[in-house]
């Protein structure tokens, strides 16, 4: 069970207590929830953008739902697409290929966060690998994202 080094500093760095949660090998945020037995709508997930001008952005929104470009495009003014996977491999060279963890900060890369995250009192996190979770409290989330853009952008996927 590792953490990724940037996000440790990181969380280290504003005082951000949280609790490591290991689990069996898991290929997304859906499977890392029924490993780790806790409800999806309490794991955050980042997707990595990319728009028009080649800039890059983190979206996070919650492990059941799926993302909608033409939505956060439209009031973000920005044409937005998925980036090239082995740029966000070289980017996350810290994590295993697929196991980002959803604090852009962390990266130094401009985030914004759907408004569906605060909904729990905890959220979970992928730490940087594919068999843990990284557990903090709501409010030590909201501290953490309140530079960054939160808006709706997501719908609910059948899970």
């Amino acid at each position: 069970m590792t953490i990724s080094v940037r996000l440790n500093e990181y969380l280290n760095q504003n005082k951000v207590n949280f609790d490591l949660i290991s689990h069996t090998h898991s290929s997304s945020s859906i499977s890392s929830a029924v490993a780790a037995k806790i409800s999806p709508a309490q794991i955050a997930k980042a997707v990595i953008l990319e728009d028009h001008e080649g800039r890059k952005m983190m979206a996070v929104l919650l492990a059941n739902h799926k993302i909608s470009l033409g939505a956060l495009g439209e009031k973000l003014n920005r044409e937005l697409h998925l980036m090239n996977e082995q740029t966000v491999y070289q980017i996350f060279e810290d994590c295993d290929k697929g196991a980002i963890p959803p604090l852009g900060n962390a990266y130094n890369m401009e985030a914004v966060y759907d408004d569906l995250l605060i909904q729990s009192e905890e959220l979970y996190l992928e730490a940087g690998d594919h068999h843990s979770l990284i557990r903090i409290t709501r409010d030590d989330f909201i501290r953490l994202i309140k530079d960054s853009k939160h808006l709706r952008f997501s719908h609910q996927t059948v899970h």
